[in-house]
Formats: structure tokens, sequence, C-alpha cells
């Protein structure tokens, strides 16, 4: 895959649907193999579910191999892995009767010693029953810390790879914890932030560190012959936290709200006063994101990015659900310009065949 001409919506959408789209799957279809091996019914059942329901977080994080060149394979393997254990923690500690941080904590250890790619033989599973995986977490850690070990470009990258992914697992400890005790840990978490945009609320910021976005995207450049220098890296991580990662979350979050209300989890869409108020905020990250991308290099395919997150998820048929779904839809699509409406109903078309 030559990177991508990044000015043509059908270039993006074409190389998506024939190289990026089937990558994906076949990577998916490996660690559903793998999946179905694991002894422990708890833990085999929540990866399967984790796969089967959330597989649309791999195929859109897939996206980024377009900025490696060659490489995207490598890149897509890792953005696979890295994002199939994303999902299946979450789901572990979603479904967790224990509610303990110390076992999140515990299980998250797994993202942060990628990154770090560090040789610890901590097992992840400790403070829980459930532990016979048969491999499968430390296989997709190996996975993601090998690709990460053929990076040259890794020592420039680390220390932002390590900053999303500690901010990442303390928000998986803090929002899975007793019910009562999570806004207050957020909260605190919040109050840590080095925020400059003081509008910026907890929950926003809760959702703007949930997002593996950035990480996708540095890996992605990693792979790349030309690298990066400290000054563009830097300049990613300002341009996509915490807008870009923000819209992403909060636009995950505002269409689960139905499915987050009858199963009692944390959805932070529901701390918005009113429907107003939470299209005037999500209108804002549109806005900000934009002027965010345009300092990147190759900005016109992280202008896509956002544009193509406005298109999947206001696709998703859960939408409907919403209060207002449908003016809310019109109007978000609108703010993203003609591309998120182009790449829209390209989903919409894929969906029905």
């Amino acid at each position: 895959m030559k990177p991508y001409n990044y000015r043509t919506a059908i270039h993006l959408a074409g190389t998506g649907i024939t190289k990026t789209i089937p990558a994906v799957k076949k990577e998916l279809a490996y660690w559903k193999t793998k999946a179905k091996e694991i002894p422990s019914p708890l833990l085999r059942e929540q990866a399967l579910t984790s796969i089967e329901f959330k597989a649309f977080h791999c195929y859109g994080g897939g996206i980024y191999a377009m900025l490696t060149g060659e490489k995207w394979r490598e890149a897509i393997r890792f953005i696979v892995a890295y994002q199939t254990i994303s999902d299946y923690l979450d789901n572990l500690c979603d479904r967790s009767d224990l509610l303990d941080p110390t076992d999140f904590r515990s299980l998250h250890q797994s993202m942060l010693n990628i990154v770090t790619l560090s040789n610890d033989q901590t097992n992840y599973y400790q403070y829980r029953e459930d532990q016979d995986d048969g491999g499968y977490l430390a296989e997709l850690v190996q996975v993601c810390q090998e690709n990460l070990r053929k990076l040259p470009a890794y020592p420039l990258i680390k220390n932002e790879l390590i900053k999303l992914a500690t901010n990442y697992v303390d928000l998986q400890v803090d929002k899975h914890v007793i019910p009562h005790e999570r806004v207050d840990r957020l909260k605190r978490l919040f109050e840590k932030s080095e925020l400059t945009d003081q509008s910026i609320t907890w929950y926003e910021y809760a959702a703007a560190i949930g997002s593996t976005l950035t990480i996708f995207c540095l890996v992605s450049y990693g792979h790349r012959e030309e690298m990066l220098d400290s000054a563009e890296i830097k300049q990613i991580y300002a341009s996509y936290f915490p807008y870009l990662q923000g819209l992403h979350i909060l636009l995950d979050y505002l269409i689960d709200q139905e499915e987050d209300l009858t199963e009692g989890d944390l959805n932070f869409c529901f701390y918005y006063p009113d429907i107003g108020t939470m299209e005037a905020r999500l209108i804002y990250f549109i806005e900000q994101t934009e002027q965010a991308v345009e300092l990147l290099p190759d900005a016109h395919f992280h202008r896509s990015i956002y544009q193509g997150l406005l298109a999947l998820y206001l696709a998703d048929p859960k939408i409907k659900k919403i209060k207002q779904g449908k003016e809310l839809r019109r109007a978000l699509l609108k703010t993203g310009g003609f591309k998120a409406y182009f790449y829209h109903y390209v989903i919409r078309l894929l969906r029905v065949f």
C-alpha cells in the first residue's frame, strides 16, 4: 500500500474497502480462533463477545495503516491486537462482580507492559477467580511488543505512548469501581490534568483519555521509512489530545446511552444537562479538532479521520433511539462537512450489503 493520497475522499474509502477492511478481518479471525480455545468459560465468553460486538473499533483504527507505506500490514497487526486487548479488558471490567480497582489495574498492566516493552511476567488475572485464558492475553501483548521492537522510531515515540497508556489505564480503573465512587475518582483524575482549555469538564476529559487513536497514529507513523522528528511527534500529541480523542469517545458514548442505562454502566453523555448543551459541546470538539489537525503533516488524512468518526458513529442504527437523535445527527454531519456526509452514506451503503 502506497502512502495515502490524502486529498481524495474516494481514494480513502476505496483503499479502506479493498485493503484495510480485509486485512483487519483476517487479523480478527485469527484472534477469534484463539479466543475460542480459552479454557475458562467466562474469559472465553468475554473475549468472543468483545470481538463480535466491538470489531468496528479495529476496522476504524486500521485506517491509520494508510500512513505507513509498505509496512501497512504490520501496522494493522499492532492496531488489531492492541484494540482487541482494550475491548476485551473493558468487557471483563464491565461485567465484573468484584469491582476491585486492584484487579482492574492488574489486568490493564498488560497495556502498560506493551508500550514500555516490559518483560514482566506478572499474572494479569491474579486478583480474580477465573484466570486460565490459555495464554490469550499474553500472546496479544507479545504481538504488540514484537511490533514496537521493530520500530526504529520507538525511542522517539516512547514517552508519548507511555503517557497515553497511563492515562487510559487510570481511566479504566476509575470508571469501573463501585458506582458511587466513580465520579469522585474521575474528578480527582481530572484535577491532575494539565489542560489549558478551561471549558473542558471532568467527563469530557475522561472521554479524551479513553481513546486509543493517538497511539495508533504514532505507531503507524513509526512504521514509515521517513522518521518523524520530535517536534512533529509533540504536535501530533497536542493536536489529537484532547479534542480528536475526546470527540471519538463522546461519539461512542452518544450512541450507547440506552444500552449503558440498561446495564448500569457509566456514560459520560449522561452528565450534559440537556440535549442542546451536548450538541453544542460536540460541535465545539469538532471545530477545535478541525483547527488542531491543520497543523499536522498529512492534514488531509487527519481531517478525514474525524470526519470518518462522525460518519461511522452517526450511521449506527442506535442513533435513532436517542432523543432528537436525527436532528443531532444532521447538525453534527453538517459541522463535519461534505466528506463527513460522503463517508456516512458509504458506510450506510456497505451495511445494506
